[in-house]
């Protein structure tokens, strides 16, 4: 099976609601991959703001070339990673190569007839979730309705956002997340590196009285020797990751005691390939893996991870909620697990529907 087309386009997916930062939109760059057997593989990268014309060029204009004629096998990854050296190894070359190995990888199970999952090696039949949702912008009373919604959706675990000009702010916020979750559902919180290590060690010490499970992000991503800093003045559990490009990155960050959870981002890595060697690296150093956002591929790598965290339910963002897909992916998410089940390949079918980022309005 030999690869006879490979074609990117963009596409813009407003949300119901804006995020922090007045983040409207996601773009979302679809991957076509067409082989001589007839069958066709479908991969994305997901870009939430800014970078899907970047990415789409760089599919077309530089992968493009280097994959048709070639086998359809995802182990075509390092090959096409050292071709992309020249426009650098990670950024938004991984997010384009991304796409390409997500559909490399549909491709592969399509044809063995199996779903993504079992192709790749099912290790269990739910993995855990959580309820989640960009809400600092939020009312307290809409943020509270929100954590119910998930109570009542039968998580057992949510996460909310911090990191307000004042902490006072942020510990209202919480407390009344806690009194909605009561004392036997896990809270955790994402700060998105809003935090310097003063404020962040002033920060959770005034949320210590909530049991935080973990924070995410307390500080800016790629600083992690100020994460180190900052461990020598909380005992509060760190989640890192979605931000981190590399195995490297990855194994550093361990390294210095500041990834107590793994948070690999399946596209901003590079593909299903690199996040799979994450995953295991991950577990050889006894680090538990929750895959950041992108439900409904995250939930089915989920299900093959060697040490499986949570899976982030991402309130009304999901590819579903957002209408970008033509039929459901076979992914769902319900009383706190996600399940699997796809048929061949990872069941993700986009819209043809969709508005093209081209067309939409700025």
């Amino acid at each position: 099976m030999r690869v006879t087309e490979v074609a990117a386009r963009a596409f813009r997916l407003p949300l119901h609601r804006p995020w922090d930062g007045g983040v409207d939109r996601n773009d979302v760059v679809v991957v076509r991959v067409v082989t001589d057997s007839g069958l066709v593989g479908t991969g994305f990268s997901w870009t939430p703001l800014i970078g899907a014309g970047a990415v789409t060029a760089l599919v077309n204009d530089d992968i493009a070339g280097a994959v048709v004629g070639r086998r359809a096998h995802p182990c075509l990854w390092d090959e096409l990673r050292w071709h992309l050296r020249e426009a650098g190894t990670s950024g938004l070359t991984l997010m384009a190569l991304a796409g390409v190995d997500i559909a490399l990888w549909d491709l592969s199970a399509q044809a063995a007839r199996m779903s993504l999952v079992d192709l790749v090696g099912r290790r269990r039949e739910a993995a855990p979730a959580y309820g989640s949702g960009v809400n600092l912008d939020y009312p307290l009373p809409d943020l509270v309705e929100q954590v119910r919604g998930w109570v009542g959706a039968g998580h057992e675990a949510a996460k909310i956002k911090v990191g307000s000009p004042e902490v006072a702010r942020d510990v209202e916020r919480v407390e009344a997340v806690r009194r909605v979750l009561g004392e036997g559902r896990v809270l955790m919180v994402d700060a998105n590196q809003r935090w310097d290590v003063p404020g962040a060690a002033r920060a959770l010490e005034a949320l210590g009285d909530f049991s935080v499970h973990f924070v995410e992000e307390p500080l800016p991503a790629e600083d992690l020797e100020a994460h180190a800093r900052l461990r020598e003045r909380t005992s509060v559990p760190f989640a890192i990751g979605e931000n981190l490009r590399t195995i490297a990155e990855f194994e550093r960050a361990v390294e210095l005691g500041v990834c107590d959870v793994a948070q690999p981002n399946v596209v901003r890595v590079g593909g299903i390939t690199p996040f799979l060697r994450i995953a295991e690296s991950m577990a050889r150093r006894g680090v538990p893996v929750a895959p950041h956002l992108l439900p409904e591929l995250s939930g089915q790598l989920a299900l093959c991870l060697p040490r499986v965290a949570m899976v982030e339910d991402i309130d009304r963002a999901s590819f579903a909620a957002l209408g970008a897909l033509a039929r459901p992916s076979g992914v769902e998410f319900a009383q706190g697990r996600v399940r699997a089940d796809t048929g061949p390949g990872h069941g993700l079918v986009f819209a043809d529907t969709l508005t093209p980022v081209a067309e939409a309005s700025p």
